[in-house]
């Protein structure tokens, strides 16, 4: 029989908590549940706020003395991440469920992301709409909005209640039976203008007895393949598409953050990295394109996405922080530029055509790169041809054998 672990408020909201235990015990599963409110909960829990903040070094006692809601959440938090690791280690429970507000949401959250991929997680919270990133990250926690607060059982409450309840007891109830066969494992980025690329490089990889993992070039897509790939998960990385770059320095919204590009050579994970979709920055919707950047090359991708082309200084740029990024690796690291275009939109008589774009970024590559550290490929085609990728693919499969 599984468990679910029920986390949460038991203080101020231990109502709504035994509500959602009974329905989740009437449908056959077993409930572990764990208090993280400051104060006395309404029933008693398996799991104490004691526990929970002696977890993070603390005395539920004393912060509850200070009356300091900030600093309440973040030991919890803190208390939370450390101990239901080790629950789930333990074989306490199979999932995990909770309900929060804002601080509610901020607990439970950082102890979701600690667990493994795939295990059932849904946190069911007032902020679960907009940018759910600081409670996400790069883990498959589902936010479930409550539509309203988690403040008694109402007409509405208890539909969004029960349906949570019995979404993670159906995940934990039916189990898929397809296994797969455990093959070595290659990371891949992809975004909708590299998309022949990878596939071509896909088919090929698969052919040669490995799995392709791809990971769309959003942002996160970019953080969590980094995080993974820090984590072990992978033998080789197919880094073909590195636009995240061109977010994080002209100010786009799909940006990976400052450390993208590292995790491989710091692991020592064989690479092969291209400049696919350096041409393009990615906003919203048109309307929401800061002003600043009026007069620009824009195309409108879809309703809700605008690219802009980088310009001929940023592509210098950019060109700068491959070339630093690539240079700290300390596994075998190669860089392919496809010569005639770095996007399905930067080929001749397209949107983003840019010779002299790339031309800048390309001699910014070949003169900073260093050819001691870094094999530089140049191969005389546009990034979706299919020689390209083949190309690709047979240098990475060729340094995977060489380590």
């Amino acid at each position: 029989m599984k468990t679910v672990a029920i986390v949460g408020t038991f203080d101020s909201k231990g109502t709504e908590f035994a509500y959602v235990r009974d329905i989740i015990q009437g449908l056959g599963l077993k409930t572990f549940t764990i208090h993280s409110g400051v104060f006395e909960p309404l029933f008693t829990p398996d799991v104490s706020n004691e526990e929970v903040a002696k977890a993070a070094g603390a005395e539920i006692h004393e912060i509850a003395a200070k009356k300091d809601r900030a600093l309440a959440t973040e030991i919890l938090a803190k208390g939370m991440e450390k101990l239901v690791p080790q629950l789930y280690a333990e074989g306490k429970f199979d999932g995990i469920l909770s309900f929060g507000g804002t601080s509610g949401t901020a607990i439970v959250t950082p102890a979701m992301r600690a667990l493994p991929i795939g295990i059932p997680k849904i946190m069911v919270s007032t902020v679960a709409s907009g940018n759910t990133s600081q409670y996400v990250g790069t883990s498959d926690v589902i936010m479930y909005p409550s539509i309203v607060d988690i403040a008694g059982i109402n007409s509405i409450s208890v539909k969004i209640f029960t349906n949570a309840a019995f979404a993670i007891a159906g995940m934990l109830t039916f189990e898929g039976s397809k296994e797969i066969e455990k093959k070595p494992l290659i990371a891949a980025t992809m975004f909708g203008v590299t998309t022949p690329c990878i596939n071509y490089a896909r088919e090929y990889l698969e052919k040669e007895g490995f799995e392709v993992i791809i990971f769309h070039a959003t942002g996160i897509g970019g953080k969590t393949m980094e995080n993974l790939i820090e984590s072990g998960f992978f033998d080789g990385v197919l880094d073909l598409t590195t636009t995240e770059w061109c977010d994080e320095l002209v100010g786009g919204v799909l940006n990976a953050g400052p450390h993208r590009l590292e995790a491989a050579g710091r692991c020592q994970i064989p690479q092969v990295v291209s400049t696919g979709a350096l041409d393009m920055v990615n906003f919203g919707p048109f309307e929401s394109v800061p002003k600043e950047f009026q007069g620009r090359n824009f195309y409108k991708h879809n309703p809700t996405v605008t690219l802009m082309r980088t310009t001929i200084e940023e592509n210098r740029q950019l060109g700068l922080i491959l070339a630093e990024k690539l240079n700290q690796a300390k596994s075998p690291t190669v860089l392919m530029l496809p010569l005639k275009g770095v996007s399905m939109i930067d080929v001749k008589d397209q949107p983003f055509y840019g010779p002299e774009e790339d031309q800048m970024l390309f001699s910014t590559l070949r003169e900073k790169i260093d050819r001691d550290v870094v094999e530089l490929i140049e191969i005389d085609s546009d990034i979706n041809d299919q020689k390209f990728a083949i190309a690709a693919a047979k240098k990475l499969v060729e340094l995977i054998k060489k380590t």
